[in-house]
This record gives C-alpha cells, structure tokens and sequence, in this order.
C-alpha cells in the first residue's frame, strides 16, 4: 500500500489541527506553510475534509480551519479510503472493489495478501488522530533498522 500526496497532505493538515484543538482557528496560508503543502492543492483537500464532517472553516482574518470533531472520532483509516479508496494491495482480495483474477481458485499468495489487507485495515481504523498525536516522530536510523532480509523495496 503506498498513500497517495493528496491522502499524505491530508493527514499532515489534519495533525496540524489536532495539535492545535482548542485553540481557535489556524489560516490557510499557515497551515500550508507549516505542512509543506501547495495551498491551491491545500484547499481542495480542506473543501474536502469539510464535506467528511472532519474540519470546519470560519471566514475572514482571524478564520481558519478547526477540527469540527474530537480526535478520537476520527481515524487514519476513514481519511485513507476517503481518499485513496480500497487498502488491499491486489484487486482479487478486496471487498468494496473486487477484481476478478483467473488464478483465484489455485493463487496461494492470495491467502498472505488478504491477511496484508485485514492486518492495515485493522490497524488503521484502530488509529485514531488523537492517538497518532501522541506518536514521537520516526527518526531515520529507524526506517533503516527494521531487521528484515534484503529490504529491497520496503
């Protein structure tokens, strides 16, 4: 599964205001500048995440964008399938857009990449934003020591 910019820059405004809940609105210009976002790219996603019901805007010069819901209501996986739509990694194991395959019947690499499917569904729809806050941000040398063999591709 890899996340698409627009799911990632939504997910980067979306921390930005759960870090800043309850404590009034944060512009547009300032969320795009915090985020490293394009801001024409920016509000088109927070048009977006308003119509989820997940922000909510206030116009003029101390305006901006809030989260319209508690961080505990909202979960990493309802911002990736909003946005990115299904979390299988093949069509032959998904639920919502299956695709056929002619080697369903006999494919046993299905079997790994359903649980692949049941295992990130799982974990991010257990993830809410609040939780994800609390998180200490990944240093590099950890990306680089996960332990696995050959990690070619990872």
């Amino acid at each position: 599964m890899r996340l698409s910019r627009k799911t990632d820059y939504a997910l980067r405004a979306l921390m930005t205001l759960v870090d800043r809940w309850g404590q009034g609105p944060i512009s547009m210009n300032e969320l795009a500048k915090k985020n490293d976002v394009p801001k024409k790219f920016l509000e088109h996603i927070m048009l977006d995440l308003k119509s989820q019901g997940w922000v909510d805007s206030s116009p003029g010069r101390t305006g901006g964008y809030v989260l319209a819901q508690p961080p505990e209501r909202i979960t990493l996986g309802q911002v990736v399938r909003h946005f990115d739509g299904i979390l299988a990694p093949i069509g032959c194991v998904s639920q919502s857009q299956p695709e056929a395959c002619s080697q369903s019947a006999t494919c046993r690499f299905r079997r790994v990449m359903l649980d692949v499917r049941n295992a990130t569904a799982a974990y991010l729809d257990g993830a809410t934003l609040a939780q994800v806050a609390r998180h200490e941000p990944v240093a590099h040398r950890e990306v680089l020591t996960l332990g696995l063999v050959d990690g070619d591709g990872i």
